[in-house]
């Protein structure tokens, strides 16, 4: 059967046309595999930040909003969690400021006084309000001793005992020793990347996206 010439290219400009907009769409209805690229950001991002050098300070510090940060060289766990996600374009001041005046009796009152209203310059960097931040708007976990339980990209937050909470992401790097997905964390000498997932009790364990239109 003959073709005519010029239907030939019709055909292959319309294929040339629609072929972006068939593969958009395609990402569109596959939210798995736009998670799964956003998990590699993230722990891409947490990984990064294993090489910056971070005096640890949690003293209370005033700092813009939104896109607010204490200064760079300074931080606790929280901080690090927090820049991981800013460097992938999620801004958990924001995020968990915005929930909190909409949720406010959700989230623990903490600190020696009672606050009265959020406080958008130091709640993001408390892990036991991140927790409920994360259990509020992400995916809550199962919480198991096995380490295959535990995934590149997962929120985790322990008990160090002594009413102090701790928080670190899992990154897709293996312990040559134990085969476990290491931890990048920051407990006090600044963000490392350490088999840690089981040295204290495991108190939540989360998984977050963003913020989600």
């Amino acid at each position: 059967m003959r073709v005519d010439r010029s239907i030939l290219i019709l055909v292959i400009v319309l294929a040339a046309v629609l072929a972006p907009v068939l593969a958009a769409d395609q990402a569109v209805t596959n939210p798995s595999s736009v998670r799964q690229d956003f998990l590699k950001r993230l722990v891409a991002a947490a990984i990064e930040r294993t090489h910056h050098a971070v005096r640890y300070d949690s003293s209370y510090v005033g700092i813009p909003y939104p896109g607010g940060d204490v200064p760079a060289g300074t931080g606790v766990c929280t901080d690090e969690v927090i820049r991981a996600y800013r460097a992938v374009g999620v801004d958990l001041q924001k995020e968990v400021h915005e929930d909190m005046k909409r949720n406010f009796s959700a989230y623990p009152q903490l600190g020696t006084y009672h606050a009265a209203r959020p406080d958008a310059n130091i709640d993001h960097r408390r892990v036991p309000i991140l927790m409920v931040f994360f259990s509020r708007q992400g995916e809550v976990l199962k919480i198991t001793d096995r380490a295959e339980d535990y995934a590149p990209g997962d929120l985790v937050a322990w008990d160090l005992g002594g009413n102090m909470q701790h928080i670190g992401i899992v990154v897709d790097r293996k312990s040559e020793a134990t085969g476990r997905y290491l931890v990048v964390h920051n407990i006090g000498q600044g963000p490392r990347m350490e088999d840690v997932l089981f040295d204290w009790k495991i108190i939540g364990h989360y998984r977050y996206y963003g913020p989600q239109s």
